[in-house]
């Protein structure tokens, strides 16, 4: 029989309105916005279903959000008997993997994740930094691309997303210099991200440096479910290693080309993305078209993960 994986998605996944047919339609998942509510001590459900746009859109509101409907389906799924051999969560995923890996308590991940897209959104003043993607440019041609535009300034690599898209991010200059510069060396296209810091950059390491804080205060507890991490795209097992990677990944690269060619090595074939939108499955089919994907984020999406897991 194949092996399953259940993906966990990251931030720019969010909507309004996610999670709301989840927690009308499962007691599950409904407890789990409670909980939320609860650990946070807002009602960061409500913000999930009704929005507005604007506060959801913010990173210490994203983030949480983002967690609280990934760790509600995910919760379903786990009513209904399904368990997956590997999980694995982009950036801020992963501490919706954790969860479902039974390494982190729900209640320490959705306040650390609060903590962590506060001290993101505070390292870095409005306008100072930005983040990109190219499309379609030889990967070889990338390091002289972000060498060439720094000019002492930052900018690196933020994502690795699949054989066909790269996110860059650092300082707004630099960005659009390495953004050019890319033009020129082939890429297809080019896209200026609408987000509200400079992620997975040296620029983060102010936060990096406050998460610790948080992250040494948490018991993680070994893995249930092996994981492959964002920082080094290893398998992991321990609650040690857990900790590490989510330290590591605040200014790190996420590597998430490289995890999912390490979850095929080991034998994935089926992969159900875990919360809001479907980015991860997408992903997927221009990294392996020949591996099989399903989304769950809405009751209307259980008859195809039914079928896929099948």
């Amino acid at each position: 029989m194949s092996q399953i994986a259940f993906l966990f998605p990251g931030q720019g996944s969010q909507a309004t309105g996610m999670g709301k047919a989840l927690a009308d339609t499962y007691p599950a998942a409904k407890a789990v916005f409670e909980e939320a509510d609860d650990a946070l001590g807002f009602s960061i459900s409500r913000l999930c279903f009704e929005g507005p746009d604007d506060q959801l859109k913010l990173t210490a509101n994203t983030q949480p959000a983002l967690l609280t409907v990934s760790v509600a389906a995910w919760r379903v799924l786990k009513e209904l008997g399904y368990r997956p051999a590997y999980v694995a969560g982009h950036s801020l995923g992963e501490f919706s993997a954790l969860v479902a890996a039974g390494s982190l308590s729900f209640a320490n991940a959705v306040r650390l994740v609060r903590h962590r897209g506060q001290y993101m959104q505070e390292a870095v003043p409005a306008g100072v930094g930005a983040m990109a993607a190219i499309l379609r440019m030889p990967l070889e041609k990338l390091d002289g691309v972000l060498k060439e535009a720094a000019q002492g300034e930052i900018v690196s690599a933020a994502n690795f997303n699949s054989p066909d898209q790269v996110v860059i991010a650092g300082h707004t200059g630099a960005v659009n210099r390495a953004v050019e510069l890319a033009k020129a060396a082939g890429a297809k296209r080019t896209v200026i991200l609408p987000v509200s810091a400079p992620f997975h950059c040296a620029l983060m390491e102010p936060a990096q440096l406050r998460l610790k804080v948080d992250l040494d205060a948490i018991e993680f507890a070994d893995l249930e479910i092996p994981l492959v991490n964002n920082w080094r795209a290893e398998i992991i097992r321990t609650g040690a290693e857990a900790r590490q990677g989510l330290f590591h990944q605040v200014p790190g690269s996420v590597l998430w080309l490289n995890i999912m060619r390490n979850l095929i090595g080991a034998g994935v074939e089926r992969y159900v993305e875990i919360g809001a939108g479907a980015v991860l499955c997408g992903l997927l089919k221009n990294i392996d078209a020949t591996r099989r994907s399903a989304r769950f984020g809405e009751p209307a999406d259980l008859e195809k993960v039914r079928e896929l897991l099948a």
